[in-house]
């Protein structure tokens, strides 16, 4: 979504609000397609002492896979950005000043990119999922699985005093 923002150029106090939707169902994390819902982005770009500040938050419910445990569950995202707007830049580029061009900025390509850089490595279906067993797969959040522990072969020197007892 291209916003035009100069009606609010040179004019401080000024500022736009938007609201959009995103399809972002094509793009693949891991082999998977989490987005099947649009993605709903809203914001503003406000105009304070004739710096452009652009803020906006993007939203939707993702089709997630625990990564410990494989289940299947819809996960809450919301992913917030902010940047300056610029016509030029006076010093150095920045990673946290967008250039307009001919006077507008595409803040779908920004929520875009905002929300796949903000995407978690991993993902889990609790903080404290215990995920599934090496040997049987058997969910270890349901209870413990009837696999026999075997002693880690470093310690089977202590191990072995422990049966002399």
């Amino acid at each position: 979504m291209v916003i035009d923002v100069r009606p609010i150029l040179h004019t401080p106090g000024k500022r736009l609000d938007f609201r959009f939707e995103l399809d972002l169902s094509g793009l693949e994390f891991d082999g998977r397609r989490p987005v099947s819902r649009p993605v709903a982005v809203e914001g503003e770009i406000r105009n304070t002492a004739d710096l452009l500040e652009l803020e906006l938050t993007a939203r939707t419910t993702l089709d997630a896979v625990c990564d410990r445990c494989g289940k299947e569950f819809s996960l809450e995202k919301e992913i917030s950005y902010g940047c300056m707007l610029a016509e030029e830049f006076q010093n150095e580029e920045s990673d946290e000043i967008v250039l307009l061009e001919d006077g507008k900025t595409d803040a779908g390509d920004l929520a875009r990119t905002a929300f796949i850089l903000g995407m978690d490595s991993k993902i889990l279906c609790s903080e404290d999922c215990k995920g599934l067993c090496p040997r049987c797969g058997a969910d270890l959040n349901l209870g413990p699985c009837s696999c026999k522990r075997e002693p880690d072969p470093r310690l089977a020197a202590l191990a072995s005093l422990l049966d002399k007892k």
